[in-house]
């Protein structure tokens, strides 16, 4: 079994603006692009076909996998498809179109349309999904609020733990950076805000706090020096975290080698969360609460 070796950080060499620096500006980036992107594209991320509205095919064919094959889907379709995904386990396309790329009538005429397309080029129908403009908006709105929601009910919950302004706040603002900086990055790499992503930037909120509140635990409620609680917590929290680092970059190299978009960009998404979370937690975390301790709480 490997074991990982958690080396001793002198926090002594640095002072508090020293640590709070790169989280701040990290955290600043990732919100300008998050600004920019909603400005250019009335949305804060590229949203995937569950929440823009559109249609889905999964298409067989006897040379599924093949470069005949995707050449002939790739011109089968009056409509440019959104995305192409071939799932080898059982031989099938998936081809997802947005709404303002399908043919008029979309949820009826306009659907059979793209099947008969379909089974011309010579493929055969296992499935079709058609989604409104509307649903998929108010779906989005649901998906967004619920993580929201659970922002919050995170917040209120830290509050109610460590009753300190200082510490509650360094727990929330690592955990809303946590989640602030993959969406960044989702929109650079291309990677659309789904149903999915979703459930993977909730799980942030929950990597987040754990090892966020075990830190402040540590400081705040267990006996030693503040430099001998942050190292005790060091060794718990970033073995933890970068296994389930290794964990979730295993899965997406994993997912794309069987062509599983869905939990490679999971993986991607949870890979770059928990390692904003280690720069939040030692570095920006640990920056507060060392004003806290020796200067805030004299005050």
């Amino acid at each position: 079994m490997v074991e990982i070796e958690v080396p001793e950080v002198d926090y002594t060499d640095y002072d508090n603006r020293q640590l709070v620096a790169i989280p701040v500006v990290v955290l600043v980036l990732a919100l300008s692009i998050i600004g920019g992107w909603y400005l250019v594209t009335g949305a804060p991320a590229n949203l995937g076909v569950e929440f823009t509205g559109g249609a889905e095919l999964r298409l067989s064919a006897d040379d599924a996998g093949t470069d005949a094959a995707r050449e002939r889907l790739e011109n089968a379709f009056s409509a440019e498809p959104s995305s192409v995904q071939y799932i080898a386990q059982d031989g099938t396309y998936v081809v997802t179109f947005r709404a303002e790329d399908l043919p008029e009538n979309a949820d009826n005429g306009g659907l059979g349309a793209l099947t008969d397309q379909a089974q011309d080029a010579g493929f055969s129908v296992e499935g079709q999904t058609f989604v409104s403009p509307s649903f998929g908006s108010g779906a989005a709105v649901e998906a967004l609020g619920g993580v929201a929601l659970a922002f919050l009910g995170m917040s209120v919950l830290v509050f109610a733990m460590f009753r300190t302004f200082v510490p509650s706040v360094a727990v929330v603002l690592s955990a809303f950076s946590d989640i602030v900086v993959p969406v960044a990055m989702m929109n650079l790499l291309g990677i659309e805000l789904t149903l999915g992503t979703v459930a993977a930037l909730l799980m942030l909120i929950g990597y987040s706090v754990d090892s966020d509140i075990l830190l402040n635990n540590s400081v705040l409620r267990r006996t030693g020096s503040f430099y001998e609680s942050v190292q005790r917590a060091m060794r718990t929290g970033v073995t933890m975290t970068i296994t389930s680092i290794s964990a979730m970059i295993v899965m997406a190299l994993v997912a794309t080698v069987f062509g599983v978009d869905l939990l490679r960009n999971i993986g991607i998404i949870l890979a770059i969360g928990l390692s904003t979370d280690l720069m939040n937690t030692y570095l920006l975390n640990v920056g507060l609460l060392r004003w806290y301790k020796f200067e805030g709480v004299s005050r």
